[in-house]
């Protein structure tokens, strides 16, 4: 299987699948769309009203990758459940830490 992510000169790009309204916060594991897109499975407690789900995904992948949340974005998707993050940094310690979260 492929990475939900691609390595860019000082940014990781990282392919979410978000459902909101849910029991918990959560990073629930890599799968595969309809049309073959590796993406990243997060659940949030938020509602997805006025940008409040997206704010606790970033919340949620800065906590578990331990980087701060101001540099976390959502480039693409910001009404829609897929999303792609652009996550600022060292591209080869953000996919280290990605890839620790899918062993889990």
């Amino acid at each position: 299987m492929s990475k939900p992510y691609r390595l860019g000169a000082d940014h990781l790009l990282l392919a979410i699948r978000l459902t909101p309204n849910r029991g918990r916060d959560v990073l629930e594991g890599a799968d595969i769309s309809a049309d073959g897109q590796v993406y990243l499975k997060a659940r949030v407690t938020a509602v997805p009203e006025k940008g409040k789900a997206n704010k606790a995904l970033i919340a949620l992948v800065a906590k578990a990758l331990r980087c701060p949340k101001s540099s976390i974005a959502v480039i693409s998707g910001d009404t829609s459940r897929q999303k792609i993050l652009r996550i600022d940094g060292n591209p080869e310690d953000l996919a280290e830490k990605v890839d620790s979260v899918l062993a889990r």
